[in-house]
């Protein structure tokens, strides 16, 4: 028996049965949208010609439900398009609109959690019955599969003929009216668990379609995160094009390449997040997003290579509870919990919470690790238009201080274990993280937005390091010293974004205006003390740590900051776009410098004053409508804070500028989604570590980086998901005194390159089998400034295998499945690679 003979209509929401039915018509004419409201949420009737039923398509990702008709037209009086802002409760928007070709789209973006909708025949074409999964218990869990799916008959579908008699939408009732055409309803499964995402608030501050943006924005999704089995942030980077990872801060903190240019400050949804010693885990983390390019019109002092923008894991209004345990080489062990739901009967209160705990030894000599985070969340909806979110974030880290090589011809001699400093060399992190977000709808089209951010972090070092860069004359004698570090940042940002809609003629607007205070202090005392040397083909350790120190180095800085935006996304046509906005910053900067303080003297003060404007322009055409066109022109500055030379000078402020073109395009019904884009930045004032002493910097004058980058994300067919980059960089100097023009930049290769695929079995006897297989290319790349030594180029392949059945998982990832040799760079040392690596993970969710 077919199952639309048991039952009326089928639920969709997450996991969803694929149902076939008799072959659809062709050419199915959409000629009107009406919307009813209802008690539990809201009817969507799409007429069509003769109450033809066209083929339905699900899919979802995040809070956002989409349900495609195949085979069918669009004919509304009002357009080709159809949209209405919270047209109910829990629901943001609903628009329908032409796809490709012989398609209709129907988006529908939920508030905090993806609608549910009932999708049934009627007389005049498909209703839709929708309501949010805050207001139904009926609604799948995520994690169900076809098999444990439970669904239920309609009690009750509101269709046309059942309306109110006082309804003015209500359709004519006919009792000798036919019954209509069973809908083939197909299943391509939940995108929130797949590979493809179509907006981001990355690149605008608010829900914008990727392809609506003038600028290279990538998303790395939390199932990318979970198929690699990715346990430091950091390697999610590996599938965006132009990016580089970084070992960080000690090989402990989250730093990135992008363009060609040093990122060492991440965000963390839409704050500044830790600064340098940035360090987020990713048992938190929903998705990561990459803004390439400038992005200070947002966020004030950034990089123009780009920013790295890690979203965390919001309550879920259904309970939910999930457990893992990840185990593999080295003895890593890892577990960790993600528990969510309501806490009160009408599910105004959620709450989730995310902890993991990391014990993990490493292929280095000497170094292991130590984790602890614990990130608890609630959201109070006050009224239907208001809602409080708070979150906080603890972590707790202790590992050894790795400095790797020096970067030196004679390192790559030596094995990948070894290791130069010694065994009792130690680094010790913790971080606070809290936050609030408040958001007020006054109407359908104006919203008010006010978030703060409080974060401080505390480190602490002892460990011996390479003195100089350089060996003695036998080749193979390294100098050493030792440190006696403490640092130690607070970070303070508050928010008001003010977002709204609206139309001058024919032309729609929405405008954002935002206003930033922040105020960051950043300290360190450094005490540092000669140490004997170190045969690095015949290591001896076990030297007694110093008593006394040679010399001794300190800083505070407090920077006060005040930022005033304003950006307008402007649809001039349907398929034209423009993109406007500017930002304007204050910086008020003190510094005391402790150094003297430290040794007996009175502390030295000073204080300077930044003032900045940085612009971006863009435009967007649609010449059809999977393609967008696109260019743009943008801006960034950045205060060289801590870039010092030798002798305690401030370098001057860092400003960028870009000018970028590409075309984005959406195929196969628009599972897979691609990016071209091609660049060019010009940045003054660079700061780079001084060859001569790595504590301090250098300005390497005028930098330029140009290149093409090339993004594909998405599903191929059912079940086979694939994200794809290529890169092609050319980043040198420019313009430099003391620097030899054309040398290259550090950690930016020529090109780079990766490829993830997955395939899980849909049905039959191998159903939840899976595979997946990726390989990483990195060009060669230069070490240092100037260009001495060049780290060899790698190719990395990966491979995984796993299986989901109903509620559980379970994987085995292999990285470095051939066991290659490989490097990568901390800005100024170079780290092995890990060699081949097992990890088996079992994981389960209720």
């Amino acid at each position: 028996m077919k199952l639309q003979q048991l039952l009326p209509g089928l639920l969709l929401a997450g996991s969803v049965v694929m149902a076939v039915a008799q072959p659809v018509r062709a050419d199915v004419v959409v000629t009107g949208v009406q919307l009813n409201s209802t008690p539990d949420g809201l009817q969507v009737i799409l007429q069509t010609t003769n109450g033809a039923a066209p083929q339905v398509v699900t899919s979802s990702y995040d809070q956002t439900l989409l349900i495609d008709l195949l085979n069918a037209q669009l004919s509304l009086p009002e357009g080709d398009t159809f949209t209405q802002d919270n047209p109910a409760f829990g629901i943001t928007s609903l628009t329908v609109n032409r796809l490709y070709g012989n398609s209709v789209r129907v988006t529908i973006k939920g508030v905090a959690e993806l609608p549910v909708a009932e999708v049934v025949p009627s007389p005049q074409g498909v209703v839709l019955s929708l309501t949010t999964a805050s207001e139904t218990a009926e609604a799948s869990p995520p994690s169900q599969t076809p098999e444990t799916a439970d669904f239920e008959p309609s009690e009750s579908p509101q269709t046309p003929s059942e309306a109110e008699p006082g309804d003015e939408t209500q359709p004519d009732a006919d009792a000798s009216v036919e019954e209509p055409e069973e809908i083939e309803i197909v299943v391509t499964g939940q995108q929130e668990g797949g590979y493809r995402v179509i907006d981001a608030t990355t690149a605008t501050r608010t829900d914008t379609p990727l392809r609506d943006v003038p600028q290279s924005i990538q998303v790395v999704p939390r199932q990318v995160i979970e198929d690699q089995q990715v346990v430091r942030i950091t390697e999610a980077a590996r599938n965006v094009s132009g990016v580089v990872r970084s070992e960080g801060y000690g090989g402990a903190t989250d730093n990135y390449t992008i363009r060609g240019f040093a990122i060492s400050s991440n965000l963390r949804n839409g704050f500044s997040d830790g600064g340098f010693y940035s360090l987020t885990d990713v048992a938190n983390i929903e998705r990561v997003e990459v803004l390439k390019g400038p992005a200070s019109v947002l966020y004030g002092q950034i990089e123009p290579g780009g920013v790295v923008n890690y979203i965390t894991k919001q309550p879920l209004s259904e309970p939910y509870y999930a457990a893992s345990f990840t185990a593999g080489s080295y003895d890593f062990y890892r577990p960790s919990i993600d528990i969510s739901g309501p806490l009160d009967p009408d599910k105004n209160v959620l709450y989730r919470l995310n902890v993991a705990y990391e014990n993990s030894g490493s292929f280095r000599d000497f170094v292991d690790s130590e984790l602890f985070v614990v990130a608890p969340v609630l959201s109070f909806k006050i009224t239907d238009k208001t809602t409080l979110t708070l979150e906080y974030e603890y972590l707790d880290l202790d590992r050894t201080f790795d400095r790797a090589f020096p970067p030196l011809t004679a390192m790559f001699d030596l094995p990948i274990s070894r290791y130069l400093g010694e065994p009792n060399d130690s680094y010790n992190h913790r971080s606070h993280k809290a936050s609030y977000v408040l958001d007020h709808r006054f109407s359908e089209n104006w919203r008010l937005r006010n978030a703060f951010s409080a974060q401080i972090v505390d480190t602490e070092r002892k460990n011996v390091q390479a003195r100089t860069f350089q060996l003695e004359g036998d080749g193979r004698t390294l100098r050493r010293r030792y440190n006696d570090s403490d640092e130690n940042r607070e970070d303070y940002s508050l928010q008001t974004d003010l977002v709204g809609k609206f139309n001058t003629g024919s032309i729609n607007h929405q405008l954002l205006i935002g206003l930033e205070l922040s105020k960051i202090r950043n300290g360190y005392t450094l005490r540092r003390a000669n140490f004997p040397s170190i045969d690095i083909y015949n290591p001896v350790y076990g030297f007694p740590r110093p008593n006394s120190f040679g010399d001794a180095f300190g800083r505070e800085e407090n920077t006060n900051t005040l930022g005033i935006y304003v950006q307008d996304q402007i649809t001039l046509l349907p398929n034209l776009k423009l993109l406007i906005g500017g930002r304007f910053d204050s910086v008020d900067l003190d510094i005391e410098d402790v150094s003297d303080a430290l040794n007996g003297s009175e502390a030295e003060k000073s204080s300077r004053y930044f003032e900045a404007f940085s612009p971006r322009v863009g435009i967007v055409y649609q010449p059809i409508e999977p393609i967008s066109l696109y260019a743009s022109y943008s801006r960034s500055f950045r205060p060289n804070i801590f870039a010092f030379t030798s002798n305690g000078q401030l370098i001057e402020p860092e400003r960028g500028t870009q000018y970028e073109a590409g075309i984005k395009g959406e195929f196969l019904d628009g599972r897979l989604s691609t990016t071209l884009a091609a660049y060019q930045i010009t940045k003054t004032n660079v700061a780079t570590a001084d060859p001569n002493d790595s504590d301090f910097s250098i300005a390497a004058g005028e930098v330029k980086s140009r290149g093409i980058e090339l993004d594909v994300r998405g599903e191929i067919t059912p079940g086979w998901n694939v994200i794809a980059s290529y890169a092609h960089m050319d980043a040198f100097v420019s313009k430099d005194e003391s620097l030899p023009e054309g040398d290259e930049l550090v950690n930016a290769p020529n090109n780079s390159a990766s490829l993830w695929m997955t395939y899980e079995f849909q049905r039959g006897a191998l159903q939840g089998l899976g595979f997946g297989a990726g390989v990483y290319f990195v060009g060669a790349r230069e070490a240092e400034l100037p260009n001495t030594i060049e780290i060899p180029s790698y190719l990395r392949t990966d491979a995984a295998i796993f299986y989901r059945r109903n509620n559980y998982r379970a994987a085995l990832n292999i990285k470095n499945l051939f066991d290659i040799k490989y490097y990568d760079s901390q800005g100024f040392l170079v780290y092995p690679g890990a060699p081949l690596t097992l990890l088996g993970t079992f994981g389960v969710e209720f």
